[in-house]
């Protein structure tokens, strides 16, 4: 039997699953809640505090009542960090959700990154929920307020602006949604996207209407630092909402997160805390980089797992192409044809001596 030569390829076979490894244990932490049924599953992985209860047959979540001064909260109940592994690389996060907000003029909705000892059950009916907590905890929360109230004390634009909130109720950069023809509590489901690169410290907020694609341009884009703002500290993130003086209701229909690390040679310089009021909108230079290291991405970890399933693929073929080749030696059988013996009568004629011998 012929001897599969299975050892020079055993090298590559362990480059490649490295690899594929490597690059899948880039995604720390991912999760998509597309359904939030009640029981094993839902309730190991979220946290309802406050009015907040599942609704619709699992298919939404309320965080609100329609009543005065109801508040609540949807906590992920894995804690995460922004600082990860054993050379403290700075982590990126990504996060989707789709929501909605009754017409009434309450608080709205806001995502929020808290830190562990951020007291979750404790609320008031108006601030998103926050105010007993941030009296507390102060710089170490991160909100992105989705707000539909008017207060000139907080500096609001409007009853229709998204606002990024770094310890305080004030924001530290707000946009008016009226401005890409949107209104937040018109009743209808709106997609959010909010994404923060580690390698340029950007954090970016996107919104739009059901049905629309991801907006290329963000409607915010703000320069933090999140690793140095909690310094590998352990956070929850999850979502708080309040009706305030009103019967405002806020829905979660869907919610997706991922937290993913930074390689070393992406890592940019820290971000200075001085010029962050003054570059509110960074170069345009910095996103297209930003994507184009994006797309780079995503095309080596494409060809790598595609690279590695055609290996496999070839590797199953060539030892079972060699099995049957080995199984295939058999003896060779020669035709037996038969063969015809001929035989002719010979007859011996003796004759008689004579008298002389002869």
């Amino acid at each position: 039997m012929a001897s599969f030569p299975i050892s020079r390829y055993s090298f590559f076979v362990a480059f490649l699953v490295f690899s594929f490894v490597t690059l899948a244990a880039s995604l720390d932490l991912s999760f998509s809640l597309k359904r939030f049924n009640k029981g094993g599953n839902f309730d190991s992985k979220i946290a309802l505090f406050g009015d907040t209860e599942v609704v619709d047959g699992g298919s939404s979540v309320k965080i609100t009542r329609p009543s005065v001064s109801s508040a609540g909260r949807l906590i992920y109940r894995k804690p995460v960090r922004f600082i990860g592994g054993q050379r403290k690389e700075p982590m990126s996060f990504s996060t989707y959700f789709s929501f909605s907000i009754s017409p009434e003029d309450g608080d709205g909705l806001a995502f929020v990154v808290l830190p562990t000892s951020f007291p979750s059950d404790l609320f008031d009916g108006s601030s998103f929920g926050l105010s007993p907590g941030l009296e507390k905890r102060g710089k170490r929360v991160l909100a992105i307020e989705f707000d539909t109230s008017m207060d000139a004390k907080l500096g609001d634009p409007n009853a229709n602006h998204v606002g990024v909130d770094i310890g305080s109720l004030v924001s530290a950069q707000v946009r008016n949604v009226s401005s890409i023809n949107l209104v937040l509590n018109s009743g209808k489901k709106l997609h959010s996207w909010i994404d923060y690169d580690a390698s340029t410290k950007i954090l970016e907020v996107r919104l739009s209407k059901s049905g629309a694609v991801k907006p290329s341009v963000p409607l915010i884009s703000y320069r933090i630092d999140l690793s140095e703002m909690w310094k590998g500290e352990e956070v929850f993130v999850g979502m708080s909402s309040s009706s305030g003086n009103s019967s405002q209701t806020t829905t979660i229909y869907s919610w997706s997160f991922n937290l993913r690390s930074v390689p070393s040679w992406l890592h940019s310089q820290p971000a200075d805390p001085r010029i962050i009021a003054v570059q509110s909108n960074p170069p345009i230079i910095q996103k297209r980089s930003t994507c184009l290291l994006r797309i780079l991405a995503g095309l080596i970890f494409g060809t790598g797992c595609g690279a590695l399933v055609a290996f496999i693929v070839m590797f199953v073929w060539t030892i079972s192409v060699n099995r049957r080749q080995c199984q295939s030696v058999v003896p060779v059988e020669y035709p037996v044809h038969p063969v015809e013996f001929a035989y002719e009568k010979i007859k011996v004629f003796a004759q008689k001596p004579t008298k002389d011998g002869y």
